[in-house]
């Protein structure tokens, strides 16, 4: 049976697990391409008004897998950590799907949710492995073998860095093989969800253009669990958002040990956590670090020529800095 994986949100997180997990089920694994125009329009046409960038781009995929697939995995997300929730347009993403896209293959949306225990995971995994007729036995070794899979390609991100974003652009069995080049310039920490800061297509190439001006990128991914732990101590309550715990934590720690030269924040319009998370490194930055700090918005109508023009004067602010310190604006 042809599985469908749309590359699209926790796709660039979980993939290799859920490639690994599925294989080793016996079934094939039908991954859509990467983000273009014709998948972004699909997603806007299906898609509510309201929808953040990040759903809408996700229907896009969906509607190219549709006569590619003998069923689409789209998970009910709910949590993925003890004590802590996703957004909740992960929760509802099956029933968006169904009901906005007409044509469908079947659908796996078992539920994913650990908020009371991380052995909920099973009850996940065993759903699925029953849609394939699978038994507990066979479900639970797909299952250790796509853990392991997962585990090692976290190592290589915490090692390598940005190794996630090579998802877009590598074959998936040479993940272990891949290496970032470390740059020998300004160290920046590029905020925001996987999925905005790796889809290449939404963000205008970003991580691309501060690589061609020799900038070296820390994403949270990169950060230890420990870390983002200590960064998140200086929160005043915690987050309900993993995500959004994650990025002000790793955050919080690189800038109070002064191990970055400034801060880019990636967010998409129409998403609550992200204007929150925004707003309270934007002002933590301004009033306790005086570092240089970028907002970038990202929705359909977003232009490269003001997109590059804000990047550009924060590039600049960085390069002043070096020669001008303390005669420069924090804010890019």
């Amino acid at each position: 049976m042809k599985v469908g994986i749309p590359r699209a949100l926790f796709y660039y997180y979980y993939f290799p697990f859920w490639k690994t997990f599925f294989e080793s089920l016996g079934q094939e694994v039908v991954l859509s391409g990467p983000t273009n125009k014709k998948i972004l329009k699909d997603g806007i046409k299906t898609t509510v008004d309201d929808a953040c960038l990040p759903v809408k781009v996700f229907h896009g995929h969906v509607v190219e897998l549709c006569k590619k697939t003998d069923v689409i995995f789209i998970p009910r997300i709910v949590s993925i950590e003890p004590g802590k929730y996703i957004c909740p347009k992960f929760l509802g993403l099956p029933d968006m799907v169904k009901n906005n896209i007409n044509g469908l293959p079947l659908i796996i949306d078992s539920e994913l949710n650990l908020y009371k225990s991380k052995q909920n995971i099973f009850k996940h995994i065993f759903e699925i492995g029953q849609f394939f007729q699978k038994s507990k036995l066979q479900t639970f070794l797909a299952y250790c073998k796509a853990r392991k899979k997962h585990k090692k390609y976290v190592e290589k991100i915490k090692k390598f860095g940005m190794i996630s974003s090579v998802l877009e652009r590598k074959d998936q069995n040479d993940i272990e093989k891949c290496d970032i080049e470390k740059s020998k310039y300004k160290k920046i920490m590029l905020l925001g969800h996987p999925y905005n800061i790796f889809d290449h297509y939404i963000n205008m190439n970003l991580i691309k253009k501060l690589q061609k001006n020799k900038i070296e990128l820390i994403t949270f991914e990169m950060v230890q669990e420990n870390d983002i732990i200590k960064g998140s101590k200086k929160l005043n309550k915690q987050l309900f958002w993993t995500l959004g715990e994650n990025i002000l934590g790793s955050a919080y720690y690189y800038l109070d040990n002064k191990m970055v030269d400034g801060v880019i924040h990636v967010a998409a319009f129409g998403c609550g956590p992200d204007s929150l998370v925004g707003e309270l490194l934007e002002k933590r930055i301004a009033k306790e670090y005086k570092l240089p700090f970028l907002y970038i918005n990202l929705d359909e109508q977003s232009g490269e020529a003001g997109f590059n023009t804000r990047l550009e004067a924060f590039l600049d602010i960085l390069e002043g800095r070096n020669n001008f310190e303390g005669n420069i604006s924090s804010h890019g």
